[in-house]
């Protein structure tokens, strides 16, 4: 499935400052459909080139990434079950910056 996805607010760093990715990804680990869970797992491996615990706590992003899906808030539409569809669009926002 295509997808494009998009880092700012500083994330863009941890994949060589390469703001807009389009990318090509299958459903992970057994999922019939891919999920934002199995994309997030897909990003760390093939996307963040350094400092991944910046991006990813546990199994999800860390406090202060802001996920878009579409547009929308991934809190509104499941977080990691949210269903990804082709030629979705991800964006991933950090909304903590330093001082």
């Amino acid at each position: 499935m295509k997808l494009t996805i998009e880092f700012g607010g500083g994330l863009e760093l941890l994949c060589n400052s390469v703001k807009v990715h389009n990318v090509k990804v299958d459903p992970q680990d057994g999922e019939e459909k891919l999920t934002m869970k199995g994309l997030l797992s897909w990003v760390c491996k093939n996307l963040i080139k350094e400092r991944p615990e910046m991006f990813m706590k546990g199994d999800t992003v860390r406090p202060g990434v802001l996920v878009l899906v579409n547009d929308c808030d991934w809190e509104l539409s499941g977080q990691l079950e949210t269903p990804l569809e082709e030629k979705d669009v991800v964006v991933f926002i950090s909304t903590l910056h330093g001082g």
